[in-house]
């Protein structure tokens, strides 16, 4: 796991994806990229966000990144990615 920047208070009350969103921005504001993409990489995004970010970045990226694609594979099919969309 990556390193936490948020305490159980914080938590009390979220979902896990939201933990994950949150500790992603906490870690983020303390300068910690590598945590804060970690954290990220275990949300799941939705399938509008990450299409977004392909268009934007293009595909590698969201690979190099480790996104959770599972969401995007849902909504627009396992090779999404990969086609134009």
């Amino acid at each position: 796991m990556p390193k936490s920047y948020l305490s159980e208070d914080d938590k009390v009350g979220m979902t896990q994806n939201c933990i994950y969103l949150a500790e992603s921005q906490a870690a983020d504001r303390a300068g910690d990229v590598h945590a804060s993409w970690a954290w990220l990489a275990k949300a799941e995004l939705p399938p509008h966000a990450l299409l977004g970010a392909k268009h934007r970045n293009g595909a590698d990226w969201i690979r190099e990144k480790g996104l959770n694609t599972k969401p995007a594979e849902e909504a627009y099919g396992k090779d999404w990615l990969d086609r134009d969309i």
